[in-house]
């Protein structure tokens, strides 16, 4: 057999080594926690969360102590993520293997609003952002109702998911988890009203909401909890077709889901689509806002939703640390994007005065491809009746974000 030269020997090694990782085939089941899950009972009355797990047939082992938690995945990390949306400089395929440059920025206050209590936020968000490489977050928790509330897993999951992606977009940026005593909307509202009040006097800032539930008649009457000066409040749409409130409320930014698609076997960035199980339509009961009368064709005389969409999918979930539930997880949900959008919208730094003023902006800039990425394939909602187009659609909004500018 003849030989390869020195030459080609050296060049196939080069070759070799620029060759994308090979990525592990995963197997396994998305699995809904019971609190993503409303009873017919819960609606007008008690909120639910928008998480879905992954749970491996092969369970994840040996975790490396910086970067992916396991070589070898296409799941995200903040340096993909940052990557995909152009938060930092773009490198092709954003391989969450091979990515490390993180989104940096963030100023004033992001408040969370959950219910019950994650024991370990803190500890799971500083062991999350070592592994990552983030700088240590400024963290407090705060007990709504001044006395800490009991726990719940599902819930649990749901905070450790949002203290630490709202960090991960923001990581400049205070952190504050207010945790209600229930997910009655009664407790849910006191906490809004106490993480609002702790952001206006902060200078600013935003506050996230990851819950919701079906929409029905009287639920107007609790939009007024999302006014407050100089807070942006954020909302997500749900993981089922049609809407939930509180994003419906005219008074949020309705985070929506999508897919971002990867190959499956070097992990590289491929595409983004909209994600089919994403919430998104047109309110029941609420009415149009001012900021979406150029899009009246589209939704009529109603709130439409969503306004700006993230990566959401379980397929294509995020990394998120839970200690005391064994360590590491794959979670998806549109609970991923609102908590992510906040963060977002935080570090492009321009604090406006209102939800309203903040949605403004964003619909001032639909059609702008500098400032969003509009999705224009794929579909979504009832019946998987709802086309992904081109400008506003009830699978993404405007679209996902490009950047810092225009929001």
């Amino acid at each position: 057999m003849k030989l390869l030269s020195v030459a080609a020997l050296t060049l196939l090694l080069v070759l070799t080594s620029l060759a994308p990782a090979q990525i592990k085939p995963v197997s396994g089941k998305v699995v809904t926690p019971d609190s993503s899950i409303e009873k017919p009972v819960d609606i007008g009355k008690r909120a639910h969360t928008n998480i879905h797990v992954v749970l491996p047939t092969t369970p994840f082992r040996d975790a490396q102590p910086f970067g992916a938690p396991y070589a070898g995945y296409a799941y995200e990390t903040p340096a993909s993520i940052g990557c995909v949306y152009n938060l930092v400089k773009a490198v092709k395929g954003c391989n969450p293997n091979t990515v490390t440059a993180n989104p940096t920025g963030g100023a004033k206050m992001i408040a969370i609003v959950d219910a019950y209590d994650a024991p370990n936020a803190a500890s799971d968000l500083a062991a999350f952002s070592t592994q990552f490489g983030l700088p240590a977050a400024t963290f407090q928790k705060v007990y709504a109702s001044g006395s800490q509330p009991p726990y719940d897993a599902g819930w649990e999951t749901e905070e450790s998911l949002d203290v630490q992606w709202t960090h991960a977009m923001a990581p400049d940026a205070q952190i504050v988890l207010v945790e209600a005593a229930s997910n009655s909307y009664t407790d849910l509202m006191t906490a809004e009203d106490v993480a609002s009040k702790m952001v206006n006097a902060a200078g600013g800032g935003e506050v996230t909401n990851s819950w919701g539930g079906g929409e029905w008649s009287s639920e107007t009457s609790y939009d007024s909890h999302f006014v407050k000066k100089n807070v942006v409040f954020f909302a997500s749409t749900g993981d089922g077709p049609g809407t939930i409130w509180p994003s419906t409320s005219p008074n949020v930014v309705a985070a929506g889901g999508t897919t971002v698609r990867r190959n499956p076997s070097t992990g590289d960035y491929m595409a983004e689509v909209p994600w089919n199980d994403g919430g998104g339509g047109i309110s029941s009961v609420e009415a149009i806002p001012s900021y979406q009368s150029g899009i009246s064709s589209i939704v009529g005389s109603s709130r439409g939703v969503p306004d700006l969409s993230f990566d959401a999918n379980p397929d294509t979930g995020v990394w998120v640390y839970i200690s005391d539930q064994g360590g590491w997880y794959i979670v998806g949900g549109t609970s991923v994007s609102s908590p992510s959008l906040a963060g977002v919208i935080n570090s492009a730094g321009s604090f406006y005065t209102s939800s309203v003023a903040e949605l403004t902006e964003i619909y001032g800039n639909l059609g702008v491809a500098t400032d969003f990425r509009d999705i224009t394939t794929g579909y979504c909602g009832p019946y998987a009746g709802y086309n992904a187009a081109k400008g506003w659609d009830f699978c993404t909004g405007v679209g996902v974000d490009k950047g810092k500018v225009g929001k």
